[in-house]
């Protein structure tokens, strides 16, 4: 009898990456039956997950009486967590909300959470980059769920290859070349790119493959570490397109973001200078993962060649 697998995040970039792998693995997808969790199932990407032969429930994760219901006869979940800033919800809100799912997979004997993590930026650097706060959070949900008794792996994805399509990092100039422009050192930051909606469903899969090897660990999940100098060079090379990295002064570079979350996203950025985004984590591990599941990661050139035409 196949296991149930539920899905929180169904209709967004991570949740629909899981859903979409573990329905294209030969294995995965005879092993386990698929409930899709989301906040409003009358979304178009809700009704599709239906068509694939998703359950679909709604739950609310600031309600831990819907949520029981949602993850009852649950085996493995897969987690993921919005920052305050996106939901425009109260700071705090976002812990809130994954202790509330982890409450309710421990008092549901769910035999495997997965959650996407991350590192705490704060403590990762002795204070000096206090306002990580979406880092934080989830750093603080991985402690509370390792503080309960839950089977637990923590998949810790990296730099969105598509923050520099959807935000516009990557400016076009009236010449025809691009521009990225940054606080940091364009030869000594790195950022551990990672795709995001398809590589998430990828390293889950290689974690479910393998849960006895993976319980208790962080996996990192990204391609390799790129320089913004790297970033560019290798766009250059893919698109034909001349492209150069700037850097920028903190101040310049927080004026063109809004107020309230721009020194949030200046010291991300400064992360990936120092301590790391990962703090010096590697990606062997998450590579090998990979490598013994039959998948390998989506590389920077490979994402440039499938957005072609953005940068025609």
């Amino acid at each position: 009898m196949a296991k149930l697998l539920t899905v929180f995040g169904a209709t967004g970039v991570q949740g629909g990456s899981v859903i979409r792998a573990v329905l294209a693995d030969p294995a995965l997808s005879k092993s386990f039956k698929i409930r899709a969790v989301t906040r409003d199932a009358s979304k178009a990407a809700a009704k599709e997950l239906v068509e694939k032969g998703v359950e679909l429930v709604s739950a609310d994760m600031g309600s831990p009486s819907s949520l029981a219901d949602a993850v009852n006869g649950t085996d493995t979940l897969f987690l993921v967590t919005l920052p305050d800033f996106v939901t425009g919800l109260a700071p705090g809100t976002e812990f809130e909300h994954g202790k509330n799912v982890a409450d309710v997979a421990r008092d549901a004997g769910v035999q495997h959470l997965v959650f996407s993590s991350l590192i705490n930026v704060t403590d990762a650097s002795n204070g000096r980059l206090p306002h990580v706060a979406h880092f934080d959070r989830k750093a603080d949900i991985e402690k509370y769920i390792r503080s309960q008794d839950i089977q637990a792996t923590f998949i810790q994805p990296g730099y969105y290859m598509t923050n520099f399509t959807n935000l516009q990092l990557l400016r076009k100039g009236d010449d025809g070349s691009y521009t990225l422009a940054g606080p940091t050192h364009g030869s000594k930051a790195q950022l551990p790119l990672f795709y995001p909606d398809s590589d998430m469903g990828k390293y889950f899969v290689a974690v479910a493959r393998n849960p006895s090897q993976t319980m208790g660990k962080q996996i990192h999940a990204a391609a390799d570490y790129y320089t913004p100098a790297r970033v560019m060079a290798e766009f250059q090379e893919v698109t034909g397109k001349k492209a150069q990295y700037v850097q920028l002064d903190h101040d310049v570079y927080k004026s063109f973001i809004p107020p309230p979350i721009a020194q949030e996203l200046l010291e991300n950025e400064l992360l990936c200078e120092d301590p790391g985004f990962f703090a010096g984590g590697s990606l062997s591990e998450g590579h090998r993962l990979l490598a013994e599941a039959g998948l390998a990661p989506t590389t920077w050139k490979e994402f440039l060649e499938s957005q072609r035409e953005a940068f025609a």
